[in-house]
């Protein structure tokens, strides 16, 4: 089964190879580097109202987090029973929505003190969430991107995710920027931007080398963390167990 993905992974590192000349693709430049907490295996992360917002995941240690965005110091918190994987995580209508990977709930907190006030069912594995504002978009590892409504979490529509009329999988963390679906590609440092109505990538951005090999340990693993803030349009980037959260700027 793991070589089965691996095979896949390269395979889709080589269409992303392929398509400079058609796809617009981005390098980045560093514009802040902030620190982030090493212990967070980061499953989704976004930005509201001054502060990072993280859900981590491991059995046993997931939660989901309030955080000071210039020290990383975790404010407030609320962890999940060891039964639950946490994963993808939004703020809509001040709530929070925290998806799990195969546990198929989905807890909702007040954001303002993280009460929990309910949960609710959905029928597949959770990883990437974010929202346009209205409805609730998920990724769940596939190249498909499901579009829910909040109070249910009953799918309206979907759209499958295309690069040149390829498939594009392993969709995992997202971020709603500006119209785009923002997309970190798992196990690559490749992010992908995504027109919401019609699923096609219109652009494609390497991370490669954003954390250095001088701050990578045996823990660190993969990027995945996106988020943003449309006041002053900025960007941050980081990764799970990473030491680091990178403010960017494409180019």
């Amino acid at each position: 089964m793991k070589q089965k993905v691996y095979i896949k992974i390269l395979l889709l590192a080589a269409l992303f190879a392929g398509t400079a000349s058609v796809i617009p693709r981005y390098g980045y430049k560093i514009e802040d580097v902030l620190p982030h907490n090493i212990s967070a295996y980061t499953q989704g992360f976004f930005y509201y109202d001054g502060h990072f917002y993280e859900s981590t995941g491991q059995y046993g240690q997931s939660m989901i987090a309030q955080v000071e965005v210039a020290t990383g110091r975790v404010l407030r918190s609320h962890a999940l029973d060891s039964r639950y994987f946490g994963e993808g995580a939004c703020i809509l209508n001040g709530m929070i929505y925290q998806l799990t990977w195969t546990e198929k709930t989905c807890f909702i907190y007040d954001a303002e003190t993280f009460r929990l006030l309910g949960t609710r069912r959905y029928n597949r594995e959770g990883w990437g969430l974010t929202t346009d504002g209205k409805e609730l978009i998920m990724s769940d590892g596939s190249s498909v991107l499901y579009f829910l409504d909040p109070e249910t979490l009953l799918d309206k529509r979907s759209v499958n995710v295309t690069m040149e009329g390829n498939r594009v999988d392993y969709l995992n963390e997202l971020e709603y920027i500006e119209g785009e679906i923002w997309a970190n590609i798992y196990m690559s440092d490749q992010i992908v931007r995504i027109d919401p109505g019609t699923g096609k990538v219109t652009g494609v951005i390497d991370l490669k080398g954003l954390l250095p090999a001088s701050l990578r340990g045996p823990a660190t693993d993969v990027l995945n963390g996106i988020a943003y803030d449309p006041q002053t349009k900025s960007i941050w980037i980081t990764g799970k167990y990473w030491p680091r959260v990178y403010k960017i700027s494409l180019k």
